[in-house]
């Protein structure tokens, strides 16, 4: 295993969100195929789950900046033109967060 040294997860907290999602589900994978060793699986095991911490920051962040733009677009006396749309967006980006945050878990 390449990646896999003493400290196996040094360079997480580097990792951008997809980045970590996509090792992420090739660490699962491996994992469900069982054709690793013990210890190589409890390295992979505390990988992932080094992994899925990173991910939930990334998305803890997100939720944070959408909470803020959708209170900070609320608290406008008048909405601007296009601020529907930008509302309509914002809707969407919170439940992709939902999506991804249900089916991280």
């Amino acid at each position: 295993m390449g990646w896999v040294s003493q400290d196996v997860n040094g360079d997480v907290s580097e990792l951008t969100y997809e980045q970590a999602r996509d090792e992420l589900i090739e660490i699962v994978q491996r994992l469900e195929t069982g054709s690793t060793s013990l210890e190589d699986a409890l390295r992979l095991w505390e990988r992932g789950e080094a992994l899925a911490a990173r991910c939930q920051q990334w998305l803890d962040g997100a939720r944070s900046r959408l909470d803020a733009a959708r209170t900070g677009s609320t608290d406008a006396p008048e909405a601007p033109d296009g601020a529907a749309e930008r509302e309509a967006a914002l809707d969407d980006v919170a439940a992709a967060l939902d999506t991804e945050e249900d089916e991280g878990r």
